[in-house]
């Protein structure tokens, strides 16, 4: 009887033994498999970051195959196909990251990016019920998470520059512009600049942008739209006040270079400067959607050109402005009136 007992521990921990190791491998195995879909989402993240949209799309969606449940590979598809410029999918992608997760503010916002994207680019007809989702989306956002100020900065903007029928009005944006009179300031002041600015109130606009300038922005995106708007409005001291703070608030932000660059020139001094920092960001920022684009980069080359009263060197920047982007008008106008001088 002894021994029969003493078999059967025998068995039971050989039993026991099996089954930790059958658990240990099966541990292992998704450990493994959480690894490579790490490094899915790890290599679609970095061909993002560096500008390689197709390459990123193909790894993310590698990824996405993976982990089915995963809101933030969704997102980071989302974004990278809006950099490709392929909106369908970007919306796809992002109703799957609101279905994953309907509690994330972030995603909410996205969608309603995508569907903004998508209606910009449609039929009347389509745009005006994609509209509709854009607000909704950012509204869905902001409720979700009142201190998300870029879900409620894009609702703001829609309600200040859409109009009634699509959900939009000025009516609707002042409740939600007071409410970050206590939350941020300099959002607060953006968020007035960025209204009149939508109605071509400039003088209200600028004064709201400089109030958000000296507010202490903690916010880079916000300090280069602004920087963005004094592009336009050819504000050379603004452009040398947002390099100034986006450097100080994202070092490692390249745009701090180009708005420099473009204050220099504006002011026609340290042009030598000016040029090493736009080939400087030529060299190292990415081809994204809220950056400058390389082809703008070029033309203010070819404007530190003709500063310099170089006309060969600066008609040639111009060109390659249009070689990248074909629809650029600045460049084409440029070259005219190198042309006839």
């Amino acid at each position: 009887m002894r021994h029969k007992l003493k078999t059967h521990a025998k068995i039971r921990f050989w039993l026991v033994l099996a089954m930790l190791f059958a658990v240990f491998l099966a541990s292992t195995g998704a450990g493994v498999a959480t690894v490579k879909q790490s490094d899915a989402m790890e290599a679609g993240r970095l061909a993002y970051e560096s500008s390689n949209y197709v390459e990123a799309v193909q790894a993310l969606q590698s990824a996405a195959a993976k982990e089915p449940r995963n809101g933030e590979v969704q997102l980071l598809l989302t974004k990278a196909y809006l950099e490709l410029q392929d909106r369908d999918a970007a919306v796809a992608s992002a109703e799957k990251a609101v279905a994953i997760d309907p509690k994330s503010s972030v995603f909410h916002e996205w969608l309603g990016r995508a569907y903004g994207e998508k209606a910009d680019h449609a039929s009347m007809f389509s745009a005006v019920g994609l509209a509709r989702k854009t607000h909704r989306e950012f509204e869905i956002a902001v409720e979700l998470d009142e201190r998300n100020f870029a879900a409620r900065q894009a609702l703001i903007e829609f309600d200040c520059s859409a109009p009634g029928l699509v959900g939009g009005g000025e009516d609707k944006a002042k409740p939600e512009i007071e409410k970050l009179r206590s939350m941020d300031t300099s959002e607060w002041h953006y968020a007035l600049g960025n209204c009149r600015r939508q109605k071509s109130d400039f003088a209200e606009a600028d004064a709201e942008f400089q109030l958000a300038l000296e507010s202490h922005p903690g916010n880079a995106e916000l300090i280069y739209d602004v920087g963005d708007y004094a592009v336009k409005r050819r504000q050379a001291g603004r452009l040398l006040e947002v390099a100034e703070l986006g450097g100080k608030v994202a070092p490692a932000d390249p745009r701090a270079e180009f708005y420099r660059a473009a204050g220099l020139i504006l002011n026609n001094e340290k042009l030598d400067e000016a040029e090493r920092l736009l080939r400087d960001y030529l060299s190292k920022a990415p081809k994204r959607d809220s950056y400058p684009r390389y082809a703008t980069a070029h033309d203010w080359l070819g404007l530190l050109c003709e500063n310099k009263g170089d006309k060969q060197s600066a008609a040639r920047e111009y060109r390659v402005g249009l070689q990248l982007d074909a629809k650029d008008k600045n460049a084409r106008d440029a070259l005219k009136r190198l042309e006839k001088n």
